[in-house]
């Protein structure tokens, strides 16, 4: 089974508190359910049509553990608690 990345981008930051409690809640939901962090923070160099904008690289054994982990209770408590303080494009990647 390939592993899968969680990759997502801050396309706006509205409220950095409310960005606080979520990262508060978001780590341990996310790292229970199987994730590793892998790199999160600004771009060292962006190229192309690369935008200057806060990266968080999270691997999974599976795409479904990516899956299980982003629709967990506690995940979704994280995602409340964030709300509207955050603008970000968040997808899942399967690996080669």
């Amino acid at each position: 089974m390939a592993k899968a990345y969680w990759v997502s981008a801050y396309r706006a930051i509205h409220d950095p508190e409310k960005l606080a409690a979520y990262a508060k809640l978001a780590g341990p939901a996310i790292t229970s359910g199987g994730g590793r962090f892998l790199a999160r923070g600004m771009p060292a160099e962006v190229y192309e049509a690369g935008v200057l904008q806060r990266v968080v690289l999270i691997e999974f054994d599976s795409l479904e553990q990516a899956k299980a982990a982003h629709d967990s209770p506690d995940y979704q408590a994280a995602l409340e608690a964030l709300g509207d303080g955050a603008e970000r494009d968040l997808r899942f990647v399967e690996g080669a």
